[in-house]
């Protein structure tokens, strides 16, 4: 029996693999997804979604997800939950490697992400989705009124910290050295800023609160002192780590471990795309990455067809 060959394999399932997914399939393409365990991405942890256009209502990351996956299979993508262990790369046919079994395609598009880095703390694994996020511009808004704070001293610190003054009566900077090491206009802007306040030397020890943050303590790291900072929610800005394990030395990455990708999608190796967090050092939204997955699809089309 000849081995059946895909058009266009899309590893990754969150918002920019499968919206890529869908284009593949209503393209005509015979269109994979490599999904892991759980279709949805990072967004199957955020409780409530207000910006993503469409929805008058807030919806939960998990909803949304559940619906763009049904969209996809119902255009005929087909769903495959295996992580992917290894891809290689020819001049003619790429081959994945998923679960036990290896899959030949024409096209791959890298949708795997980026995971934002948490301090690793029980209490912060408890009250995630509470009062405890890594994304100020997605949660911002809840915070109203509210005093919150911002771990971390780099620029999306920084500018986290700015964004929140706009609905913060007060944002607090949780920084673990004696000096910001974001570029010194974004210092400046803090500095000049009422709202904001730095707390310098100090790390987080435990988040508090039950059913939702109400504060943590704080511990100096040259005196070894503690205190309690009351806040309603922590937004946590020490940066992400993109998902690109698998792609070294495959495809190119840059200092960080992003793919690099031209204004088409494409990859260092023609034939291959990325889409979404794995290769947005900026935005790191649902909706810019839902919509470079459908630009990367429409590329990767446009390749087949001109092939």
């Amino acid at each position: 029996m000849e081995e059946k060959i895909l058009e266009m394999a899309i590893i990754g399932a969150g918002p920019a693999g499968l919206t890529a997914a869908i284009y593949g399939a209503r393209g005509g393409l015979d269109t994979a997804v490599f999904a892991g365990p759980a279709a949805g991405g990072q967004l199957l942890m955020t409780m409530d979604i207000e910006n993503f256009p469409g929805f008058a209502n807030p919806i939960s990351g998990f909803d949304l997800m559940t619906k763009v996956l049904t969209q996809a299979k119902r255009l005929g993508a087909q769903i495959i939950n295996e992580n992917v262990r290894e891809i290689e790369v020819s001049s003619n046919l790429f081959t994945i490697r998923a679960g036990q079994k290896d899959y030949k395609t024409k096209t791959i598009i890298i949708a795997t992400g980026a995971q934002a880095r948490w301090l690793g703390l029980p209490s912060e694994s408890k009250l995630m989705g509470k009062g405890i996020s890594g994304c100020a511009t997605c949660d911002g808004f809840f915070y109203k009124g509210k005093e919150v704070a911002v771990i971390g001293g780099g620029d999306t610190a920084a500018e986290d910290a700015l964004f929140l003054t706009k609905f913060a009566t007060k944002v607090y900077m949780i920084h673990r050295r004696d000096q910001l090491r974001a570029a010194f206009l974004l210092q400046q802007k803090i500095k000049s800023n009422p709202k904001i306040e730095m707390i310098y030397d100090h790390v987080v020890e435990e988040f508090l609160g039950e059913n939702k943050v109400e504060g943590a303590i704080l511990k100096n790291v040259k005196t070894g002192d503690k205190k309690t900072l009351n806040a309603s929610a922590f937004f946590v800005a020490i940066g992400h780590t993109p998902n690109t394990e698998i792609f070294k030395g495959k495809v190119k990455l840059d200092n960080e471990g992003y793919v690099e990708v031209n204004a088409n999608f494409e990859t260092s190796v023609e034939g291959i795309y990325a889409a979404g967090d794995v290769c947005d050092r900026i935005y790191k939204q649902a909706i810019v990455a839902a919509g470079s997955g459908c630009m990367a699809a429409m590329n990767a089309i446009k390749h087949l067809e001109n092939k």
